[in-house]
């Protein structure tokens, strides 16, 4: 069944695409970590959880877990002023907002795992993937920011 309205459906479509992008970059992150610090990725989990440097580790994750909230936090933040200021670049600019903070996630992960070569960076990037899997652009949000333009 076609949708009935094309321009919602390219706007959907362009939202999934940056999605797409966002989540692959993730992706990027992990293969070019191997490439680099490939020892990292022999998980041997007889290393204490926080490493060597405790107080730093748990800073971080603490960093981590605030990104993630923030996201979901601005994307319906966002989501809210799209609905009432019937605006659908405030869906994409919320998307794009909480995408970019469980990227930060990652990126905590990143740098742990290359600046303290730390044995367990791969969960920065399963909390920053996971949150960002959340956040799938989904239709009705595109539906409720303009469900009053269209019946004008």
């Amino acid at each position: 069944m076609p949708d009935p309205d094309p321009k919602l459906a390219a706007q959907h479509q362009t939202l999934v695409i940056i999605w797409g992008a966002l989540l692959f970059s993730q992706v990027i992150f992990l293969v070019m970590l191997f490439l680099i610090k490939g020892e990292l990725f022999q998980f041997r989990f007889d290393q204490p959880l926080t490493g060597q440097s405790g107080t730093m580790i748990l800073g971080f994750a603490v960093a981590a877990i605030v990104c993630v909230g923030l996201s979901f936090a601005f994307s319906k933040r966002f989501l809210e002023r799209s609905v009432h200021e019937q605006s659908v670049e405030l869906v994409q600019t919320g998307m794009i907002i909480g995408l970019a903070l469980c990227e930060a996630s990652s990126l905590i992960g990143l740098c742990l795992a290359f600046a303290f070569d730390y044995q367990y960076f791969f969960a920065w990037f399963v909390l920053g993937i996971g949150a960002m899997i959340f956040h799938f652009p989904r239709r009705t949000d595109l539906l409720a920011a303009t469900y009053k333009a269209g019946s004008r």
